[in-house]
């Protein structure tokens, strides 16, 4: 069986994974706060967790393998776009769940194994907050229940930091009913406005971080293998997660595997609206990029490395796809090259698995190279189609725009004689790496492998300016 190594950000090495039970590994990642489109960075950890998913099933088997990623659908930011809004809570977190679910389907991520919403799990929560209140590690204070950070003395192992420097340097929420500014919130009231269930410290909600630690122990168990999300949930969501499970289930370990991806930026900077290089996955797909480029794009880069996106990488990953995509259209896949398998199982390293696929297909071993595509989940079959004649909406709009502008140039040149803008519209297109077929009745553009979206875009509709 495939020896798989992974970097556990607990202790900070390479490990080899061991399941605790090989007939049913066991993987929890944070999901999204359900109140907006998921932007670029959002899709990062759906992406690398989906991998890790797709070589997990590869190695152990299909049924073998479960993965949980949550909805967080009680938060205060949802609160608030319900009260921006108008609308119903329900009405705005299935909305959100939706468009989640279309976009990351559309970067070709499979679906987890279950995917709980926080709501669903307010018993579990309040379950294990009264078995935390219990052991001393929890108590209730001005219809509040806090957890008693000093009671856990591993707290601070994932992060590094040690409790005396968090308190010096980290943003803790100051309230008079804290028995220590490090303790964090469990449950908090709700008023007549804001969701809440009732409880035994009264009418409330749940506080972010319990809702993952009841989900996972509902679900996965006391201890399972693997919990994944992004670096900044590190701490303290995760870190929270770590005390408050450990101490409510002492006969657990939680997970024993911690994975987390670095962050992303665009065009080497961090991405922010004040920047003007904000956007989510829907922006990118409503402009023409196809979400398999997207994923080939993310794959770039090595899961434990800051990631940039860049249009560049954009414009290489989608010609480097239409040309797999071309010369693979025929081909059934093979068996899946072992060199793919093990850079994979080298702690998830995408950058050295794409190298192998450029590889093999310098070397023209198509069904290998679709079948190691196939295994990080690109060249399949639901993502295919953009690179033919279903080009997004914007591409077809240019395009037909481009051939009608053709058409009507090869029109006044057989009246004028004068070539030169039918001339000067051919060499754009080729340029652009789309062929120009003529006959004597029609004009079509076929885009090649070396497609390129924005030149496309920048070729003038207009005669340019000195032509006739």
């Amino acid at each position: 069986m495939t020896t798989i190594r992974l970097t556990n950000s607990r202790t900070r090495r390479k490990e080899v994974l061991e399941p605790i039970d090989p007939r049913n590994l066991r993987m929890y990642v944070c999901g999204p706060t359900v109140y907006d489109r998921a932007h670029l960075g959002n899709a990062r950890p759906v992406v690398v967790f989906d991998v890790l998913f797709r070589l997990l099933r590869h190695v152990y088997g299909t049924e073998h393998v479960t993965y949980v990623r949550n909805f967080t659908d009680v938060d205060d930011k949802i609160n608030a776009r319900a009260a921006e809004t108008g609308r119903p809570i329900r009405a705005i977190t299935d909305e959100t769940i939706g468009w989640y679910h279309d976009d990351m389907d559309a970067l070709g991520a499979l679906r987890p194994s279950q995917e709980p919403r926080a709501t669903e799990w307010i018993g579990a929560m309040i379950a294990m907050i009264e078995q935390l209140i219990a052991g001393g590690h929890a108590y209730a204070a001005e219809g509040h229940v806090l957890f008693r950070v000093r009671s856990y003395a591993a707290y601070g192992q994932l992060s590094g930091r040690s409790v005396d420097d968090m308190i010096a340097g980290a943003r803790v929420e100051v309230a008079p009913f804290k028995e220590d500014p490090l303790d964090f919130v469990l449950w908090k009231p709700s008023d007549e406005a804001t969701p809440g269930w009732d409880s035994p410290w009264g009418r409330g909600r749940p506080g972010w971080h319990i809702e993952c630690s009841a989900m996972a122990y509902e679900l996965l168990g006391a201890s399972f293998d693997i919990h994944g999300g992004g670096l900044d949930l590190q701490f303290p969501h995760h870190e929270n997660e770590i005390a408050q499970s450990c101490c409510a289930h002492p006969e657990g370990g939680f997970a024993r595997v911690w994975l987390h991806n670095e962050m992303l930026q665009v065009e080497g900077r961090k991405m922010s609206k004040s920047l003007g290089n904000f956007f989510t996955v829907r922006d990118l797909l409503d402009q023409g990029i196809p979400g398999e480029v997207i994923r080939f794009v993310l794959l770039g880069t090595h899961y434990g490395k800051p990631m940039d996106w860049t249009d560049r990488k954009r414009q290489e990953g989608e010609a480097t796809l239409r040309r797999w995509r071309e010369r693979t259209r025929d081909v059934q896949p093979g068996a899946i090259p072992p060199a793919v398998i093990e850079a994979l199982a080298d702690d998830l390293n995408t950058p050295q698995a794409m190298a192998e696929l450029h590889a093999l297909a310098g070397a023209g071993d198509l069904s290998a190279l679709l079948a190691g595509a196939r295994l990080i989940g690109l060249l399949t079959d639901d993502l295919g189609g953009w690179d033919e004649d279903g080009l997004a909406p914007a591409d077809l709009s240019r395009l037909e725009a481009l051939q009608a502008r053709l058409v009507a140039a090869r029109d006044e040149a057989k009246q004028s004689k004068d070539f030169a803008e039918v001339d000067r519209l051919k060499t754009a297109l080729a340029g652009a790496g789309v062929e120009v077929r003529m006959s004597r009745d029609a004009i079509e553009l076929k885009p090649g492998p070396a497609y390129d979206r924005d030149r496309v875009q920048a070729i003038p509709l207009d005669r340019v300016a000195g032509q006739r």
